[in-house]
């Protein structure tokens, strides 16, 4: 669990706003994603639960080089690649499986039809969750706005559900099938 916030310092000033609204945030979607990982394993499914804690506190490593001066971020790149820019660093870090979690963490994921009839400026691939531990990370971060005004709210499924219509029923489908299979959970 050090790695992590170890990471995080090595990029990120640590008594910077940038680094307190990142902490933030992904501390807000690992818990999430921790306990829907435990709730899964205790059902009898297997989950790398150290996995998901580390990949959601690492989700948005790659926030720093986009240019989202509301949240603190002055780099040239569009706010869309943050998930190409985490998963860059996180492969120079020697966190493969971490990486992917970064590129395929945007919305529900986004495939190479997406990336090609929106005109996005990300590589022609698809960067989509593969795994249920990419599922629950990009799940979880769905609930919690960088916002430093909503900093730690979760949002209700509802609100998620009504942002997500915009990209179309397929997306919403998506979070869906998420949402009955990781909120119904015990515990």
């Amino acid at each position: 669990m050090n790695r992590p916030i170890e990471l995080l310092r090595k990029y990120y000033p640590p008594d910077g706003s940038t680094y307190r609204l990142l902490l933030a945030h992904s501390g807000s979607v690992a818990l999430k994603a921790r306990k829907i990982a435990e709730s899964l394993t205790a059902a009898g499914q297997t989950v790398d639960i150290t996995f998901v804690e580390e990949a959601a506190l690492l989700h948005d490593i790659g926030i720093l080089h986009t240019h989202a001066p509301e949240i603190g971020c002055h780099g040239d790149l569009p706010y869309i690649c943050h998930g190409i820019k985490g998963r860059e660093i996180l492969e120079q870090e020697g966190l493969g499986r971490h990486a992917l979690v970064c590129e395929r963490h945007i919305g529900v994921g986004l495939t190479l039809a997406d990336i090609q009839n929106q005109n996005l400026p990300l590589p022609h691939r698809e960067m989509a969750p593969l795994s249920i531990e990419e599922e629950i990370v990009a799940y979880s971060d769905l609930f919690f706005s960088k916002d430093p005004a909503k900093s730690g709210r979760e949002k209700r499924a509802d609100r998620v559900r009504s942002k997500l219509q915009k990209f179309g029923e397929a997306k919403v489908r998506i979070f869906d099938d998420w949402h009955q299979r990781f909120s119904l959970l015990p515990g």
